[in-house]
């Protein structure tokens, strides 16, 4: 693992320059040290600076990881990742940036306490807020950790001085889990964390109660927790609090597509910010743009669009408004003849209600992390995996995202669905809602890997054989996804190997 001993620098308190949205970032030298923990502002830069470093995390981590063995998305420039072929040497094998934000978050709670004993106008429901923020990003990252990496080192304490040892062994995939959710209990009976700021892009692009329950929910699903996993899904979905967000049960093309431009919906929980009159842009518009000199990295893969098309075609026969097909989830231009090799993750590259694409001066896409048609979804997976008297539940919460997008319900009856039945409707479901949102290949890991891999071959092997890219090898990937578990993680880095002698490869890689 690197040594990120420094959190923040010069030129991330740059960034920051002329915004009224976050007070400024600390430290400006090269380390925390004790003489800077004065005051609440202190804590608050540092918080801040860790959603500053999740930003960094979305074009290079999040969406390769949650996409490209996922089949809905390819890179044009190849990759291995959708090939099966990640070696450790790979550059995004190194997991330093999340452990980046671990460290920030482990600062805060490590210093937070110094600061209320120094400032009187830090107040304990403050230093609790904080500390709730800290408990939620450290939460997600070792979330994203686990189901990347699986085994991975569990660190819990600050790097501050060059004098901390940052050799540590590989902590189990349930060790980590069990602190994940140790870690999102104690924010949430804290009391600390809140319903809502005071603007609303704080409201979503902090962590509030809503997203803390999010995110435990999914943990909960991953972990085979089910009922536990119905319990935090209806927290939300249930909540009478006017704080919480609510489904956009009925919704026009442009409605639905108010989620991705301008963001910030009432439906959505929780979502990595950009703001372009802040000097915060991102390139999501182009990697998944075309024209205008853009080369475009992103594309659906042809089955994918073929899924878009007919659900477009169906709304057309109907006399009905597409709702997430084109012009909202996918666009499509001709390319070789062929639309369906040439179809874009629209949610990126559109501009609010028309058909136009983005400018440059709004090349500022927000990244949804969670929102509530997920929680209705994964809501949906756990009344399935809780057995057949619970699947009509299930399929009504499908089916009511459905009716939002003018698509037909579904015609399974609940009575003789079977339980793979019922979890290929929740797939493709989740497919195609949060197309883009870097969900799939989380979602054909869970659900692959659960009951002991029961459903390994019905739906994770069948389903990246199908989306998967074209360039790929059947016969290789159907090898690589059934030798076992290793096979399904990436390796550790050599690089952090070379540096931490504690450290085992995965079995697969050696």
């Amino acid at each position: 693992m690197k040594k990120y001993v420094a959190i923040v620098g010069l030129a991330l308190c740059g960034l920051m320059t002329g915004c009224n949205d976050w007070v400024q970032v600390y430290p400006q030298n090269d380390q925390v040290s004790d003489y800077l923990w004065t005051s609440q502002e202190d804590v608050e830069g540092v918080v801040n600076a860790g959603y500053y470093y999740f930003r960094n995390l979305v074009e290079s981590n999040l969406i390769p990881y949650g996409e490209l063995r996922g089949g809905s998305i390819y890179n044009i420039k190849g990759s291995t990742l959708q090939t099966f072929r990640v070696k450790p040497t790979d550059s995004f094998c190194s997991w330093g940036p999340f452990y980046q934000i671990i460290n920030t978050c482990n600062i805060v709670l490590a210093n937070a306490q110094k600061v209320y004993e120094k400032d009187k106008s830090y107040d304990l429901n403050m230093l609790n807020a904080h500390k709730t923020e800290a408990y939620f990003m450290r939460a997600l990252c070792y979330f994203y950790l686990v189901r990347n990496w699986r085994d991975v080192p569990l660190v819990l304490k600050p790097y501050e001085t060059d004098a901390t040892s940052f050799k540590i062994a590989k902590s189990t995939e349930a060790k980590v889990i069990a602190q994940i959710k140790s870690d999102l209990t104690t924010a949430l009976t804290s009391g600390a964390a809140k319903e809502y700021y005071d603007t609303n892009w704080e409201t979503k692009g902090r962590a509030t109660k809503w997203s803390i329950m999010a995110l435990m929910a999914d943990v909960c699903l991953w972990n085979g927790d089910y009922a536990e996993a119905e319990g935090y899904c209806n927290d939300i979905l249930n909540s009478t609090s006017g704080y919480a967000p609510k489904f956009m049960s009925t919704a026009t093309n442009a409605s639905w597509f108010s989620m991705f431009n301008p963001g910030n919906s009432n439906e959505s929980i929780f979502e990595v910010q950009w703001n372009y009159e802040k000097d915060q842009t991102n390139s999501l518009t182009k990697n998944f743009g075309f024209g205008d000199g853009i080369t475009t990295l992103y594309y659906y893969t042809p089955e994918m669009a073929k899924n878009f098309v007919d659900e477009y075609a169906e709304t057309q026969k109907n006399g009905l408004e597409a709702v997430r097909t084109l012009y909202g989830g996918c666009y499509m231009q001709a390319m070789d003849g062929n639309f369906l090799n040439a179809a874009y993750c629209w949610k990126y590259i559109g501009s609010q209600i028309t058909m136009e694409k983005r400018t440059t001066d709004s090349y500022d896409a927000h990244y949804i992390i969670y929102r509530i048609a997920d929680v209705m979804l994964m809501k949906s997976e756990a009344l399935t995996m809780l057995g057949q008297s619970r699947y009509q539940e299930a399929l009504d919460l499908i089916n009511a995202i459905r009716e939002r997008s003018n698509i037909s319900k579904l015609t399974l009856d609940a009575s003789s669905a079977s339980e793979l039945d019922m979890l290929n409707a929740v797939l493709y479901e989740r497919q195609m809602e949060l197309a883009g949102e870097g969900k799939i290949w989380y979602d054909l890991l869970r659900i692959g890997r659960c009951k002991n891999g029961k459903y390994k071959d019905a739906i994770l092997v069948s389903h990246v054989l199908e989306y998967k890219y074209a360039s790929s090898s059947d016969s290789w990937v159907r090898s690589v996804l059934s030798k076992g578990d290793d096979a399904l993680f990436l390796p550790v880095s050599e690089s952090e190997l070379k540096c931490n002698d504690l450290l085992t490869q995965n079995p697969y890689y050696n």
